[in-house]
């Protein structure tokens, strides 16, 4: 039985770039980097970057969302917004969020809230939704 998500791992195409962004401008604390690759941590998360000359981000919706408290979140969106990234969706849900792309294009969201606020909006939204099957 899964316990915990482990990490995740991006495919990156320069890592010093990508890991001054990890670093610099999100605030990852780094374990170590190497020619190949970093590892940081995202609180007690282990977040790994891994050089592959194949990167290819999904256009999909499919992204990483890392959590900030209310305290900090305008302070990181206005170092993320001012280092040049593009951002991919303004946010239309529960808490303030800011979705934007990495160096590599890889889609990344900082957000205020965890799954119990998202769960409670939800349900109050339930006018919205249709066949939910709530297990919480």
């Amino acid at each position: 039985m899964i316990t915990a998500l482990s990490h995740i791992t991006l495919a990156v195409s320069d890592i010093k770039r990508s890991f001054d962004f990890y670093r610099n401008i999100l605030g990852l604390k780094p374990l170590c980097s190497w020619d190949k690759g970093a590892y940081f941590l995202a609180g007690d998360f282990w977040f790994c970057l891994n050089v592959d000359p194949n990167v290819r981000p999904d256009p999909c919706y499919t992204h990483y969302a890392f959590s900030v408290t209310p305290e900090k979140f305008q302070t990181l969106s206005q170092r993320i917004v001012s280092s040049g990234v593009n951002i991919f969706k303004q946010n239309t849900s529960e808490g303030d969020s800011l979705y934007f792309l990495d160096p590599d294009g890889h889609k990344l969201e900082i957000h205020v809230g965890d799954w119990q606020s998202r769960i409670t909006t939800k349900k109050k939204d339930i006018g919205t939704w249709r066949n939910v099957e709530w297990f919480v």
